[in-house]
């Protein structure tokens, strides 16, 4: 691993963003100058990067996965207000945020990059919880149908669970359709950060934090991080069955699309007797960005049932 210094947010982020989240609350500034480490590990060539926060030294691994295009950053104001034990682990996922571009993407290798990053600190004969946003709620879900052993408890955020026969052919990708655009400024480039699928957000801090750690600098100007490559050539689970067998909860705001939909009607039936499910009011599928406050609140009431 090449480990970095753990150093405090406020330190090392920009003035324009300290600016621009002046008005954020208390509890949120308190949050992203909690003290945590940023780790890179070599994989198959290539680097995957994560953040880690060290509670306490009981053996117990709460591990928080991104979604699509996003990064271990969205993050950082919710970790802090989990009462969890032990460690929390924020991987970024292979083509998003620091960790290396692939030629292709797939969830075995999303899998095996997540699982290289709790190898890599050691931890995977600890009492492990997956905790997964959209397309990391996936995951978590697929990790916990691979490897039952490994997983005590998951925890899935607005992430549609389709049946085995779903119709990937009629579906429709909310990522960018065209190739990676170059910005000649930052200010630009922050400018046009949205969230995907689209939404409405009042927590305009949030935002701004997020977009951040969204973008880097290159010679050929400012740009996003993620690969653009992911939304074309990602392969989905079609045909994939969900066998996880661990205590589950199932998060999703009230203005998801997914409530009242076929997708979680089968979710309810198929996954009734092991999986709770609880909508968080005024949210929609950005949960973490909508409701931080509430969403934490309810993963520190299922993390204390497990325990």
């Amino acid at each position: 691993s090449q480990p970095l210094s753990i150093r405090m947010h406020l330190m090392k982020i920009s003035d324009s963003l300290k600016e621009d989240i002046a008005d954020a609350p208390n509890w949120f500034h308190k949050a992203i100058e909690t003290k945590l480490e940023q780790k890179k590990y070599a994989f198959n060539g290539h680097e995957v990067a994560y953040q880690k926060w060290v509670i306490d030294d009981e053996e117990q691994l709460t591990v928080l996965i991104h979604g699509t295009g996003a990064h271990s950053k969205w993050w950082d104001p919710i970790a802090p207000l989990l009462e969890s034990k032990g460690t929390i682990i924020a991987p970024e996922l292979p083509g998003m945020g620091d960790t290396s571009h692939f030629d292709k993407y797939d969830f075995e290798l999303f899998k095996d990059a997540v699982l290289g990053v709790i190898d890599n600190e050691g931890m995977l004969k600890r009492k492990i919880f997956l905790v997964g946003h959209s397309l990391g709620g996936h995951l978590a879900a697929y990790i916990a149908s691979e490897m039952p052993e490994l997983v005590s408890g998951l925890i899935i955020i607005d992430s549609p669970i389709r049946p085995p026969d779903y119709d990937y052919d009629k579906h429709i990708s909310s990522g960018p359709l065209r190739p990676i655009k170059y910005y000649s400024s930052k200010k630009e480039i922050l400018s046009r950060f949205r969230l995907m699928p689209p939404q409405e957000c009042k927590n305009d801090w949030y935002l701004r934090f997020i977009a951040e750690f969204s973008i880097k600098e290159t010679s050929d100007g400012w740009r996003w991080k993620f690969d653009d490559r992911l939304f074309r050539s990602l392969k989905r689970l079609d045909g994939y069955g969900f066998s996880f067998s661990c205590p589950a909860l199932f998060i999703s705001g009230s203005d998801s699309l997914l409530l009242g939909s076929k997708i979680m009607k089968y979710m309810q039936s198929a996954f009734s007797e092991i999986m709770e499910f609880k909508v968080i009011k005024d949210a929609a599928h950005h949960v973490l960005v909508d409701k931080p406050i509430e969403l934490a609140e309810l993963i520190n009431m299922e993390l204390k049932k497990w325990n």
